[in-house]
């Protein structure tokens, strides 16, 4: 069982940044890929960034829309992953969810149903 807790939404002015926080429970998080994915309102919730499990090369992916703003990153010893975004834009507003997925890699990174937690959600609002 692992439990997800996301940290670090707020207001930001677009060309601004934030860096959202997971803290994640339990002793196997290196174990897990992590996720990144948000949800604006009215709008299917999408995948942002994620970063493989810790037993197999690392492996990041990103959708082209973050790409080259956002870095996702983990510190195993402190079970949280980290979502560093730069060069806000107002369509990057959206609740941000945090997800875990046990050892999954490739392109399965990229998708919703392989992730088996989740966290409660943070909002990021980025005014123009």
């Amino acid at each position: 069982q692992v439990q997800l807790k996301e940290s670090g939404g707020g207001l930001v002015q677009a060309g601004g940044s934030l860096r959202l926080s997971c803290a994640a429970s339990g002793r196997t998080f290196s174990s897990y890929a992590m996720g990144w994915f948000r949800q604006a309102p009215g709008k299917e919730r999408e995948f942002v960034t994620a970063i493989s499990w810790s037993g197999d090369n690392t492996n990041y992916a990103y959708a082209d829309s973050v790409k080259g703003r956002f870095t996702i990153s983990r510190d195993n010893a402190v079970n949280t992953v980290y979502l560093q975004m730069n060069s806000l834009e107002p369509e990057d507003t959206a609740v941000y969810y945090c997800a875990a997925g046990y050892k999954i890699n490739g392109l399965a990174l990229r998708r919703r149903s392989a992730y088996g937690y989740w966290g409660q959600g943070t909002q990021v609002t980025v005014s123009s």
